[in-house]
């Protein structure tokens, strides 16, 4: 698990990440961790939050706006 840190130094909901070739674990406060997949929520939404966790840039705000439905809860 990769520790996710805005760009803007900010504290955030989101605290750490994980890809997977189909996948992306999301780790928020409080330590729950989501795994969103391709199967769970579709691709769009699981690359639009890899590319946000890799670049620190508003996580957090993609899942609550878009609420994907995730795989598991962990």
């Amino acid at each position: 698990m990769q520790r996710y840190v805005s760009k803007s130094g900010k504290p955030f909901g989101a605290t750490g990440f994980s890809l997977e070739p189909d996948a992306v674990v999301v780790r928020f406060k409080g330590g729950h961790r989501y795994r969103y997949t391709y199967a769970s929520c579709g691709r769009v939404h699981v690359d639009a939050m890899k590319r946000l966790a890799i670049a620190g840039e508003r996580l957090s705000t993609y899942v609550a706006r878009h609420q994907p439905h995730y795989a598991e809860k962990f």
